[in-house]
């Protein structure tokens, strides 16, 4: 059964266009080819997976063959692809140089590299104009590596641009900590990555803060916990982990109870590092400044929280509190995006970290993602907004789902299949400031996989979910 397409009528022959050549980029021009639909993927890098790229040393958590796309595996069969071991761990560098590079490649002109999306309205309409609104096409405002601006128009566009670009600050009110801009050069967004001599230089004999409570945060201090056994801890190889709310039993995640057992085991190193004495854990520290050491401290930080505490001074600062979406370029757009998380509202009580922590989602498509501006779609990370736990294999179903909706198959639209492995965390408020008690902690607030599949049905990264 098929009804009207969620493009502008009379734009058929235009290109749905989506940005960026992640994962579920691709992933979405997959689907829309298998529909016989032509995208037009835009990305920002010069390469495939250009963000990917960025944490290439990070193991995921997620097996191959739960980062493989069936359809994607469809349209690289013909081209001699191997598909790597689908129990094996892939590092982000892996993903980008065996999957996604070869993905893209099989998709041909389709993916246009070295090309920034500036901007994306409706043709010659501004938000504010109602009249002949839904009749126009999408214009995309796009800028080349060398500078030259173009405008290209689009029947419908998929935003998968991720938020890798927008790291989460060190101030716990959301806002940069005061003297967090000027201490930059020892402020660092990402998980380090130790193969690196130079970084590795950087962080050994060093006392780090680490500022988090999430994936990426237990690898970073596992890493830090290996670096102090290889240079023995007498060099002062030292962590010190910040928490904004206090330990309690989801703390170090879902451990052997979580059925993705890499990310267990990511919280269980963690944990394994603080008990070894790698690593201290601060809890209840809301950052509100960082200022320079005195008194022989020299240029080492000190990082002072809203209650006045005062840690004593460290030499580096890795600050892993989360992304956010960059709707910069969206702003002549209706979206229809919740306030708190800045994804869309019918998908936002799914994954509002408020509400519960678990990692588990309910079944969601093209009715969640769907704005007040029709033919536009939030994908991948950037649906989920400021919120964490986003797995690709839920990608994967939402831009299935989207593309279905597109060429006007609302059956198979609406007909979401998803069935995702738990943390074996929940019931408890992800962001709330005590430690979660036993009871809290017991579960409640996310069904079990068993009952998330509807109908016939949807890695990210270690900082977000894969």
């Amino acid at each position: 059964m098929a009804s009207s397409s969620n493009s502008v009528p009379g734009t058929d022959q235009l290109p749905v266009v989506v940005i960026g050549a992640g994962p579920i980029g691709l992933a979405a021009a997959v689907r829309l080819v298998e529909r016989g639909i032509e995208p037009l993927v835009l990305e920002a890098g010069p390469v495939a997976g250009s963000a990917v790229r960025e944490w290439s040393h990070v193991r995921l958590f997620s097996t191959w063959g739960e980062v493989v796309d069936p359809a994607a595996e469809k349209l690289l069969a013909p081209t001699g692809w191997v598909r790597p071991d689908a129990a094996a761990y892939p590092t982000g560098g892996d993903w980008a140089e065996r999957y996604l590079q070869p993905l893209a490649d099989a998709l041909g002109d389709r993916v246009r590299y070295g090309t920034t999306v500036t901007g994306v309205a409706r043709a010659g309409r501004d938000r504010i104009v109602d009249s002949g609104r839904d009749e126009q096409p999408f214009t995309v405002h796009v800028r080349s590596g060398d500078g030259v601006e173009a405008r290209i128009s689009a029947r419908a566009v998929v935003d998968a641009s991720g938020t890798w670009s927008a790291p989460g600050p060190m101030g716990a009110d959301g806002l940069p900590a005061l003297g967090e801009r000027t201490a930059a050069e020892r402020v660092s967004y990402r998980v380090p990555d130790l193969n690196d001599p130079a970084v590795r230089a950087r962080y050994a004999g060093r006392r780090t803060a680490v500022i988090g409570s999430g994936a990426s945060s237990f690898t970073t201090l596992a890493l830090i916990a290996d670096l102090a056994k290889e240079t023995k801890e007498a060099d002062g190889t030292h962590a010190v982990w910040i928490l904004r709310r206090g330990v309690g039993a989801s703390t170090y995640g879902g451990g052997e109870a979580d059925q993705l057992p890499a990310r267990g085991a990511l919280g269980l190193r963690a944990r394994a590092a603080v008990e070894a004495g790698h690593a201290d854990a601060v809890t209840g520290f809301r950052t509100q400044a960082v200022e320079r050491g005195g008194d022989g401290d020299g240029d080492r930080l000190v990082l002072v929280a809203e209650d006045g505490r005062r840690l004593d001074p460290v030499d580096e600062v890795i600050v892993l509190t989360g992304f956010r979406p960059d709707l910069s370029f969206l702003s002549e757009l209706r979206l229809g995006l919740d306030e708190r998380l800045q994804a869309p509202t019918a998908l936002a009580p799914l994954i509002d970290p408020n509400v519960h922590s678990c990692g588990t989602v309910y079944p969601h498509g093209v009715g969640e993602l769907s704005h007040p501006e029709q033919g536009v779609y939030l994908v991948g990370m950037k649906s989920y907004g400021r919120a964490p736990t986003f797995l690709a294999m839920t990608g994967y179903e939402q831009v299935r789902s989207i593309a279905a909706a597109i060429s006007g198959d609302r059956e198979a639209a609406e007909r979401v299949e998803l069935t995702l492995p738990e943390t074996g965390v929940c019931g408890g408020a992800g962001l709330f400031d005590e430690p979660e008690d036993d009871e809290r902690s017991g579960g409640g607030c996310c069904a079990s996989s068993a009952t998330l599949q509807i109908g016939a049905a949807a890695p990210t990264t270690a900082s977000g979910g894969c």
